[in-house]
């Protein structure tokens, strides 16, 4: 069965309700010329074959569709397979987008970009993408995200990025972004920020969605291949959403093919306890439609309408805000949200490493940690595709404190 949903965003960079473009005039130009830009590039072949041989020679795509045999025997449920991102250069599914932004920069003559990173992974990536392209890189960073990700710091020096410290706020990604943001206004005519998921006024949600589809439509040849048939249930984690959106979108047309984003819980239901934005029917509070760097979606805010501070073990996953098209996926039913907490995230790392060989990232534990504790109740014969967004090697610090 499926029944084909309309294409978003619409050309005022809406998904329905969601999306758009909310910046100050001096950044409406610049995202003008961006749109512009990305709509030529999306059209030239020229473009197009340089970044899928990026892709496969640089990044190291197609990445495998993973039999993951013994958490299947494990579990007791459906078969599972693992779409390992983790295998990508630098270890996560984010250079996907950075290598189509970085070849997008270049195109535009613009020699230098600033990004946000706050589990350090988008920051890796669009300095390696830099070093790569040789460009210069200014990398924000939150300072407590500094702290918990002191290799992935280290990292973007070693690459030859600048990484500057954001202390004010929450310290964390949302800080990154505004300072970011600051930095691109300044320097628009030089510089292009490179933001790292499906956030921002557009067309950043449909641009950074396009970079990352090529998950999703690996994926699909994948399990047809291996099973011929489709699956019946992709899980991913979600932050802003950018890995969940990548594998999402090449099924959305699929109506039997059951979707679930896994947000942060953090350490409790309360406001300022967790990072769960569309998770409101599992009982997390403070989610409402707002305005958060330059998007209208849902945003976590206090009793005051005023963006609240936000909690997860994991630094890619603790944002007050989602990617809009998540929030257009969520009122209409076609993907569902739900969240798990700091502990059954741990957990479900140490699952996958004890019965799998893999360690992956805190964020990807979380949609594990979901998976773990439906498989039981599922049927055998049903087909789930994991994304492991990223491996766990920026965590080890933050694990041996748990574990």
């Amino acid at each position: 069965m499926s029944t084909k949903m309309e294409a978003v965003p619409d050309a005022r960079g809406r998904f329905g309700a969601y999306g758009g473009r909310y910046v100050p005039e001096t950044l409406m130009a610049p995202l003008e010329e961006l749109e512009r830009a990305y709509n030529e590039a999306r059209a030239d072949a020229s473009f197009q074959k340089e970044l899928d041989d990026m892709l496969r020679n640089f990044a190291g795509r197609p990445t495998p569709l993973q039999f993951a045999s013994r958490l299947t025997q494990h579990l007791g449920g459906p078969r599972i397979y693992l779409k390992r991102e983790d295998l990508l250069h630098t270890g996560a599914h984010k250079i996907n987008n950075c290598l189509g932004q970085g070849l997008l920069a270049a195109r535009m003559g613009k020699r230098r970009v600033v990004a946000e990173t706050g589990a350090g992974q988008h920051g890796v990536a669009t300095a390696t993408v830099a070093a790569r392209l040789g460009l210069e890189c200014t990398v924000y960073m939150g300072t407590e995200d500094m702290e918990r990700q002191r290799l992935n710091v280290f990292r973007m020096r070693l690459l030859g990025a600048e990484v500057i410290g954001v202390d004010a706020g929450s310290k964390t990604l949302k800080d990154a972004i505004n300072e970011a943001m600051r930095d691109w206004v300044t320097n628009v005519h030089t510089t292009h920020y490179l933001l790292g998921s499906v956030l921002g006024a557009h067309p950043y949600p449909a641009m950074v969605r396009d970079f990352q589809s090529v998950i999703g439509k690996e994926a699909r040849a994948q399990i047809l291949q291996a099973e011929k048939r489709l699956p019946d249930w992709l899980f991913a984690c979600v932050g802003g959403g950018s890995n969940a959106i990548g594998l999402f979108n090449d099924f959305l047309d699929d109506d039997d093919v059951k979707m679930v984003g896994v947000e942060a819980g953090g350490r409790g239901a309360g406001i300022g306890e967790h990072a769960a934005r569309l998770a409101a029917a599992k009982g997390f509070s403070g989610a409402k439609p707002g305005v958060l760097q330059g998007t209208y979606t849902y945003v976590l805010q206090t009793l005051d309408g005023q963006v609240s501070t936000t909690h997860s073990v994991s630094a890619g996953l603790d944002y007050p805000a989602v990617g809009p098209e998540h929030a257009w996926l969520a009122d209409r039913g076609r993907a569902e949200y739900t969240a798990v907490g700091d502990e059954d995230a741990i957990e479900a790392v140490k699952t996958l490493a004890r019965i799998e060989g893999i360690i992956p990232a805190l964020e990807s534990a979380h949609a594990l940690a979901e998976l773990m504790h439906r498989a039981p109740k599922m049927k055998s014969d049903q087909l789930v595709i994991l994304n492991v967004s990223g491996r766990g090697d920026k965590d080890m610090e933050i694990l041996a404190r748990y574990v």
